[in-house]
This record gives C-alpha cells, structure tokens and sequence, in this order.
C-alpha cells in the first residue's frame, strides 16, 4: 500500500496556551514536504505533536498514516506504524552504545520471531555508516555521548536509514552542519526518497533546500500553515524574508510563543 499520511485540523497546546491552531498537510509517498517560518509559530511543536512528547497536549485533529491515526497511539506504537522524528538537539544516552541501541530498535520494528542476525545487522550498519561518512568506532560509542552537533545529525539520519519509516520527520536536521556534513546529511535522505516514503522537513533556512529538492513549501505562522507553493516559495523566502507573506495576509503579530 502507497504512504499516506493526513494531518486534519490539529490543534495542540503546552501549558493550557494554544501553539496549533488549526494545521492541514497531506503527504504521499515519494513527496517531500518543507515547513517554514519565523521562529516561535510552532514548527518544532508540530514535530514533537505528532511524536507524542508528553509535553504538548493535542486538543483536537487526527493524524491518519496508511489508515491508522497515530494521535491515538503511544510513542512506541507510533514508531511501529512506520513514522519517524529526526530531532533537533538528540539526547545522549550513556551506558548504551550505538550499535546496542540501534540493533534493538531494529528489531523491534521487525517483531518477535523476525529478529536481525547479528551479522546481518553489523553488515547493514556499517554499510549505511560508509554512506554517511562516519567513523566506525561511533558504533561502539554510547549513544551521542561527547558527539558534536554534526556528528548527532549523521547518526539520526543513520537510524532513518536502518529504521526504513513511512513518513519521516526532520526537524532542523540543518542547524548547527557545516557544508560537508549537511551535504552527508542531505545525500543520506536523497538516498531514501522512495515512493512508499514521505519527508516533512523543518526548516529555517534555504539551503538545506539547495541538497534535497522539495516538492511542496509551506509557510507557517500563528500556529497554521498559510501559504503554499514549489520550491520557488523558498527562494522567495531566502531572498525576501517573511514581511511580505505578514503584509499580503493582514498577520500584525505571526509569533505563538514556541518554535
């Protein structure tokens, strides 16, 4: 069955105070979708919402994915639908190495009776390493412990890459790369554009879009997407800024108090 996934009114809010008001996106497979916006409209919120972080509370919408809505699963369920967040800042997790962690999260995509033979799996895990230019001593390291912001970046799209999701999520995988690691970035998700996977990447900047062409730009503000268009909409943005979106839509004050 083709990906599917269709956010339909989502509203969501953090310590009673409403950050999404109202957000409509339908992403198929094979489509990359790029989120932007000046800082504090919600983009950030909208990632962590449809992952389930227990911070933000989804007050209204579905978030229908191949036929399921996720809203009504937990984190775990919703990794095992086949939807995945590449984080902004991933935590370091002491005492648990990168391959330890990566092989479980693996096979628990894979279930019970399917397990990955531990050849197999180191295999496929330095296969996907040498694509992305990574040390293969990070596979012994414990998980983005003593990583740089690079390095951190590399290793979420790496779980990507193993994890094979249905609609993936990259929430400024941009920040804080230089040119070579946000080309290695950007190669690792063109390598996985397939028509039974969807992108929604996040983004503040113009030129993680000069790696990976999308194919649908939206424009966020006030908590709800406003504006839509090609790649060109990015290019306009880069070289304009967002003034002109606030003037022909009446927005006075466009932030909601989250990124």
């Amino acid at each position: 069955m083709a990906t599917h996934f269709v956010i339909d009114g989502l509203k969501a809010a953090i310590d009673g105070k409403e950050i999404l008001k109202g957000i409509n996106l339908e992403i198929k497979g094979g489509e990359i979708h790029a989120i932007m916006g000046p800082n504090g409209t919600g983009k950030s919120t909208l990632a962590s919402a449809l992952m389930g972080h227990p911070k933000y509370e989804v007050t209204e919408g579905t978030a229908v994915l191949n036929g399921d809505d996720i809203l009504e699963m937990g984190v775990d369920e919703r990794a095992l639908a086949g939807l995945f967040l590449a984080m902004q800042y991933p935590s370091e997790i002491p005492g648990v190495t990168n391959s330890d962690f990566l092989r479980s999260a693996l096979n628990a995509r894979r279930g019970e009776g399917n397990e990955i033979s531990l050849i197999k799996f180191i295999r496929q895990m330095e296969g996907k390493m040498k694509e992305l230019e990574m040390n293969p001593e990070f596979a012994h390291r414990y998980l983005n412990e003593g990583f740089s912001g690079g390095e951190k970046k590399r290793n979420e799209i790496l779980q990507m890459m193993l994890l094979d999701p249905k609609i993936v999520v990259l929430d400024e995988i941009d920040s804080g790369l230089d040119i070579d690691a946000l080309r290695i970035v950007s190669n690792g998700v063109n390598a996985m554009r397939s028509e039974d996977r969807g992108f929604l990447i996040i983004t503040h900047y113009q030129r993680l879009l000069n790696y990976i062409t999308p194919d649908f730009v939206h424009v966020m503000m006030q908590g709800r997407i406003v504006k839509s268009g090609g790649p060109e909409l990015a290019e306009r943005l880069e070289n304009e800024g967002y003034d002109w979106v606030k003037e022909e839509l009446g927005i006075v004050d466009e932030t909601v108090g989250q990124a």
